[in-house]
């Protein structure tokens, strides 16, 4: 078979960024209008939806989305962060006024703080020395993990991205070396700041798999990438407010993600496809707005029927995962271990909110399990 000139390029070139035309991607527009539209539609629809809440409804909703992108965003790359944590701090910088609020640790601040920094300031430009403070906020401590890495700078050494054990790598992914890192970023924050004839919601699709490219830093490359996404979209729905989590939705759908990513950097300059997953994810994303809204109304139920009883913090707070729909069954040793209070406390704790008829008995014996009561939302 006579391979086509693009056959022959991907053969020499394995990645994207190795060919002689990169960054110059390109894409059937034709194939994207109608899905465009669909969603370009359903942002106008939320943002009106939104507008038409009372002010307490709209600010839960924002705090849980700005929660969802935040925990999600770093779940997706195995990082996991305290939701309580994260909301606390979320909460303070909107002053926002949530009970129980519990004192984040420094990575959490630095987590929201870059996402608050992009979307509150989603018109600012961008420029290394904001993305440098990004990847400080993120790494307070200059290490990920165990082990100590270079922050707030480029990084010195090569990128790969593998999985399997030891001795059996297999390399999914290889970023741009070194020499090119400081020429790629240039290029790529001049399109940033000065490239504005396309769609921002298509813009921020390039600049997605643009940036997750390059991957200029030790670590933290997919999070400041979906952050810089989520700065595209703020500008596509021409608010800082979000009523909706990219970054949750890419972590339900993690491993389509990561296969969509893959082929694209090993394949042409064409990005169609990429664009095409890119805004059916963006689609289902805004998909879970009603399901937040559904959550947070029946969250603010809840406490308005309940609004004189008399709840200690780790009762609040497991109430609060139940209204947010606890996994599994609810028993004393989960309540002991989440709330970190001993046996004997947990029971009595739950044992309360029973006479109370807030929680309802399941079971007996080693069975036994709680839930809310339904009576409790009357």
């Amino acid at each position: 078979m006579i391979k086509s000139p693009i056959h022959r390029i991907i053969a020499a070139n394995r990645y994207i960024h190795q060919q002689n035309n990169w960054p110059d991607f390109y894409w059937n527009t034709e194939n994207l209008t109608k899905k465009l539209g669909e969603v370009r539609y359903r942002q106008g629809k939320i943002l009106g939806q939104m507008s038409a809440l009372g002010f307490d409804l709209r600010e839960e909703t924002i705090l849980q989305t700005l929660t969802l992108d935040v925990t999600k965003s770093s779940e997706i790359e195995g990082v996991m962060l305290d939701n309580e944590q994260v909301r606390s701090s979320i909460a303070k910088r909107l002053g926002i006024e949530i009970a129980g609020v519990i004192p984040p640790e420094r990575h959490v601040d630095g987590a929201v703080e870059m996402m608050l920094d992009a979307i509150q300031h989603y018109q600012q430009p961008l420029s290394m020395e904001r993305l440098n403070n990004w990847h400080g906020a993120l790494f307070p401590t200059g290490r990920s993990g165990l082990y100590k890495i270079k922050v707030a700078e480029l990084r010195d050494g090569p990128m790969q991205v593998v999985s399997d054990a030891m001795g059996k790598e297999k390399i999914h992914f290889e970023a741009p070396s070194t020499e090119r890192l400081s020429a790629e970023m240039t290029k790529f924050i001049n399109w940033f700041n000065n490239d504005q004839h396309l769609d921002p919601v298509i813009k921020a699709a390039l600049a997605h798999i643009w940036f997750v490219t390059i991957h200029p830093f030790d670590d933290g490359n997919g999070r400041i990438t979906r952050v810089i996404t989520d700065m595209f979209l703020a500008r596509a729905d021409q608010t800082e407010n979000r009523f909706y989590s990219m970054s949750a939705q890419i972590q339900k759908d993690r491993n389509q993600y990561y296969e969509i990513l893959e082929k694209t950097q090993k394949g042409s300059l064409d990005i169609t496809a990429w664009i095409n997953w890119f805004l059916d994810c963006l689609y289902r994303a805004m998909d879970s707005t009603d399901l937040i809204l559904d959550a947070i109304r029946t969250r603010t139920l809840f406490w308005e029927v309940n609004r004189n009883t008399v709840f200690n913090v780790r009762q609040q707070k497991m109430v609060d995962q139940l209204l947010d729909g606890f996994f599994g069954n609810l028993t004393v040793s989960k309540w002991s271990k989440i709330t970190k209070a001993s046996k004997d406390t947990a029971l009595r704790d739950i044992q309360d909110l029973v006479k109370k008829n807030i929680l309802l008995q399941q079971g007996a014996g080693r069975s036994t399990n709680y839930k809310l009561n339904d009576e409790s939302f009357n």
